[in-house]
């Protein structure tokens, strides 16, 4: 099933006017590409999208004005007859009475940007873009440590929220707790925020809800954050051999994009903010080109060659 917008929140979202059809702004959008209707103004309706958003320039207004008023009439009827899920016109355009008229009559929402045509274009777009893109929840934390999004995933009591609230201590920021709704923007491009009625809170337990703006300031919170790093905390396994060079790089699947994964088993004692810290930081050299495991790997390497070299001479 396809995901959708509601105009009416497409409108709030993007300070749109209402100029017309007040009561089709509950039709739904499910396309996220924008019709630029020049070719259905001149007459040609053959590859007419009615799924799509109208979006109406300078020039589509300019080309509509070189016909007769009945003709104008007749091609703004005909276009929004259709049914299209709403038409957006830009802001240096002077909407014309035929789209008020027959947004009325068909209830198509007619609406009004403040934004002049390239921009709006591009806004609408990228609005479109990812509040259609597949989506899915995932149990766990979203901190942006350093500028890297870090994902912490394990077992409910583990001590996720417990982890972050330190980080958060620390200076870095909560981007969700609990549950992070996850999606891509394109192969590669992983991006998580909250659910609304989850924004800015985390639950601590034997505290309860914490309010991480009033508690921490305006700078300890951001509404999405792009996901470079999950880490997996989980309860020590003796039998379990845990990686302790980091030569071997464990990744995991959402969508079409691999994320680096790293697993940092919890033992008393051990300070696992510190650990989560250091393992994103890890990972942002590594993304700069710096792999301490494989320079100190090669480091080794030539010290024993270099010490072969001495045995040989002697």
């Amino acid at each position: 099933m396809k995901n959708s917008i509601v105009i009416k929140k497409l409108a709030k979202d993007l300070d749109l006017e209402v100029l017309a059809g007040e009561t089709g702004l509950n039709r739904k959008v499910s396309a996220e590409m924008l019709n630029r209707p020049g070719v259905e103004l001149a007459g040609f309706y053959d590859f007419y999208d009615q799924e799509r958003i109208l979006l109406i320039g300078s020039k589509e207004a300019s080309f509509l004005k070189l016909f007769s008023p009945h003709i104008q009439k007749e091609r703004v009827d005909r276009i929004v007859q259709e049914q299209p899920p709403a038409i957006v016109f830009s802001h240096n355009v002077e909407v014309p009475q035929d789209f008020i008229d027959a947004g009325n009559l068909y209830e198509v929402p007619i609406l009004k940007s403040t934004l002049r045509t390239t921009p709006l274009n591009s806004k609408l777009y990228s609005y479109l873009h990812s509040g259609l893109a597949p989506r899915m929840s995932i149990h766990g934390v979203l901190v942006d440590i350093h500028g890297l999004g870090t994902l912490i995933i394990g077992r409910s009591g583990i001590g996720k929220s417990e982890t972050a609230l330190e980080l958060i201590k620390r200076g870095h920021i909560l981007i969700s707790d609990d549950r992070v709704d996850v999606f891509e923007t394109s192969p590669g491009v992983l991006i998580g925020n909250a659910p609304k009625i989850l924004e800015r809170y985390i639950e601590i337990r034997g505290i309860g809800i914490v309010d991480i703006v009033s508690m921490f300031g305006a700078g300890s919170y951001r509404e999405n954050k792009k996901i470079r790093l999950v880490v997996e905390l989980e309860h020590w396994k003796k039998d379990k051999v845990y990686d302790r060079l980091g030569l071997e790089t464990e990744t995991v699947k959402y969508f079409n994009t691999e994320i680096p994964k790293v697993v940092i088993p919890i033992l008393p004692g051990r300070n696992v903010a510190t650990l989560v810290e250091s393992a994103a930081m890890n990972q942002k050299l590594k993304y700069l080109g710096h792999n301490a495991a494989l320079d100190l790997t090669e480091a080794v390497a030539k010290a024993a060659m270099g010490q072969g070299e001495e045995d040989d001479d002697e």
